[in-house]
């Protein structure tokens, strides 16, 4: 049995080492937020255009220019240099340009020419047993380690990618030459996805696999966690599906799995205590849509809703009373922080707020979302909003600002915010005959499946 918490832990220990922010790529100034005027006089639905088209530029203009693949982060890491693209930031950037064609911050034709671009480049990247890997060069398509034995694939960056890429194919149905070649190639690479073969041959799904290390890792994905996605993908594969038996003997059985307790009165039915960082509300949820959605474990929009509100009591309450905290200031998950990368919930609480926790979480609490919004944008918008919308995350305790922009963050941001607004990527995505098929696989309820 893995201990708890071992990929958030592992996150935390490999960007700690090397991420704080420096060299940065995307900023000349310390502070890019400051130089941005800060318009006063917007209404909500004004106020959430401007953040999903701000925020979006991240995955249009910063997008690497070969791959048209999304940067790991705005600035950089490693010494890696400025060539690091992220296959899971890729997959939401891919949805966030679904969003932003039909906000019309571009064209149709600008959406799928960009998408087009970022599938061939796929089709030619380094893949293993159809999986990708975590980074890879945005040049060349070649593997840029993720740590040292990480070096081939990675199922849960590849879920993400592919979440993106189902929603992407059911969106681009037009008959010409670019879409069809998107929905053909999508097609062909999610086809080729080994996830039977990422069992071992036991009813566990195993997160990496490399081609100088084999299992080594030998890391098993196991719930409750933001790895949901990846079971519901393995199960609505066409040639290489898991059994339901992987999904309740694997992904279920875990010390970490069932939960049932009441956190400020609130019961929670799966996860840590607390619930953990809000990002395992979002990140399988782009796509997935929680709304109606059970199985024999949990109702998930019960689910992510009382996790969004245990975080969001939580930092009303400020235990460990940080300046700045309340209910106009909420919401911890994974991010940059004073310290390094750390992976904030109420119970690693280093006194930063990330914004992307409480905007993301708009489908769970729209009120408390936007309360959250307005405060970040009308009153601290001088210090967090940038070229790219909201930074990272910001500590008015240890008077910290992030001088960064992630993908992995920024890209829930634009989604989440669509699917409170219009529903569209939760319409698509759930309209996928793999997807529909891989819940039934798995006894899932949805509205979607009637």
């Amino acid at each position: 049995m893995l201990k708890p918490r071992f990929h958030i832990i592992l996150l935390a220990l490999i960007f700690s080492a090397g991420c704080i922010p420096k060299n940065s790529v995307a900023q000349t100034n310390d502070h890019i937020a400051s130089q941005l005027k800060i318009n006063k006089n917007l209404t909500d639905d004004q106020l959430l255009d401007l953040v999903q088209k701000q925020t979006f530029r991240y995955f249009w203009d910063f997008a690497h220019p070969v791959s048209g693949m999304a940067r790991e982060r705005s600035n950089e890491a490693f010494d890696y240099g400025n060539e690091v693209v992220t296959t899971g930031g890729t997959g939401f950037g891919i949805m966030a340009t679904i969003v932003a064609s039909e906000r019309k911050f571009i064209t149709h034709e600008q959406a799928a020419a960009r998408t087009k671009k970022i599938v061939d480049f796929l089709w030619k990247a380094d893949m293993f047993h159809g999986a990708f890997p975590h980074w890879m060069n945005g040049s060349t398509g070649k593997v840029i380690r993720f740590s040292p034995k990480d070096d081939g694939a990675d199922i849960v960056e590849t879920s993400f990618l592919f979440q993106g890429l189902l929603t992407a194919r059911q969106y681009y149905t037009a008959d010409n030459a670019v879409e069809s070649d998107i929905r053909n190639k999508i097609l062909w690479m999610w086809e080729g996805i080994e996830w039977n073969w990422f069992t071992q041959q036991q009813n566990v799904l195993y997160w990496h696999w490399s081609p100088n290390n084999g299992w080594s890792m030998n890391h098993q994905i196991k719930g409750y966690n933001e790895c949901f996605i990846t079971y519901i993908l393995a199960a609505s594969s066409p040639k290489f599906a898991i059994d339901k038996r992987v999904y309740e003997d694997g992904w279920a059985n875990s010390n970490t799995f069932f939960n049932g307790k009441k956190y400020f009165g609130i019961t929670l039915p799966l996860g840590f205590d607390f619930g953990g960082p809000l990002f395992f509300t979002h990140y399988s949820f782009l796509g997935l849509d929680p709304r109606g959605l059970k199985d024999q474990y949990a109702d998930y929009y019960e689910q992510n809703k009382n996790h969004t509100l245990i975080n969001h009591a939580y930092c009303i309450e400020n235990p460990k009373h940080y300046k700045g905290y309340g209910e106009n200031t909420w919401g911890l998950t994974a991010s940059d922080s004073w310290q390094g990368y750390a992976a904030h919930s109420p119970s690693e609480d280093l006194g930063v707020i990330s914004p992307t926790a409480a905007l993301s979480a708009f489908p769970y609490t729209p009120e408390y979302s936007m309360k959250a919004l307005k405060h970040f944008y009308f009153d601290l918008g001088g210090k967090l909003w940038g070229e790219y919308g909201f930074i990272d995350g910001f500590s008015e305790e240890h008077n910290w600002y992030a001088p960064s922009y992630l993908a992995i963050d920024q890209g829930p941001i634009i989604c989440m915010i669509e699917n409170y607004r219009s529903g569209l990527l939760w319409k698509l995505f759930m309209s996928s005959p793999y997807v529909k098929r891989g819940l039934n696989n798995l006894g899932f309820q949805s509205p979607a499946l009637k």
